[in-house]
Order: C-alpha cells, then sequence, then structure tokens
C-alpha cells in the first residue's frame, strides 16, 4: 500500500499546475506570485526528487526558499510536517 500512495504523491507532485499552487498558497496562507508559481511547478517537474528521503526534501525546500524567500521555504516546510502528521504518514517519510 505504501508504494501505490508514494507513487500518488510523487504523481501529484510531476502534475502540479501553477494555478493549483496559487491556490493551495492561498489556501494555506502562503504568498508567492504567478512568476514564483511558475517556476516552483516547472522544478518540480524537470527534477526528480523523492520527498521520502530527507536529504532530497532538503534540497526541495532550498530551492523553494531560492525561488521565494527563507521564511515561505521554512513556513512550507513546517506545513509539510503537519500534513504528514494529520494523514499519520510519519512511517512513509524519514
Amino acid at each position: 500500500m505504501s508504494t501505490i500512495i508514494k507513487q500518488l504523491i510523487n504523481k501529484k507532485l510531476k502534475q502540479l499546475s501553477p494555478d493549483e499552487l496559487l491556490r493551495y498558497a492561498h489556501q494555506y496562507g502562503f504568498s508567492i506570485d504567478k512568476n514564483q508559481a511558475k517556476e516552483i511547478t516547472a522544478y518540480l517537474r524537470q527534477n526528480p526528487i523523492n520527498p521520502f528521503e530527507p536529504e532530497e526534501r532538503m534540497k526541495m525546500f532550498k530551492e523553494l526558499a531560492r525561488i521565494t524567500d527563507e521564511r515561505t521555504a521554512d513556513k512550507a516546510q513546517k506545513l509539510f510536517v503537519e500534513i504528514i502528521k494529520s494523514y499519520g504518514m510519519e512511517g512513509l517519510f524519514k
């Protein structure tokens, strides 16, 4: 089951659209603009990222900080952890 969940999460990251990312940003209180959303989604599509590995996640959040700012990346990282815990998926993420 965990393999299927991991595949779904990876697929969602690769298929995330800029408009969808902007909706999520608004929903969760992030401030990003259209160009940043385009750059973030392009990065996710073009770079193989395994969010289940700590080193890969850190790489992703560092890139997010480069595209946006440190504060936004920190907030995204905290939200990521909260979502993982709220769905009881800590076991999938190292």
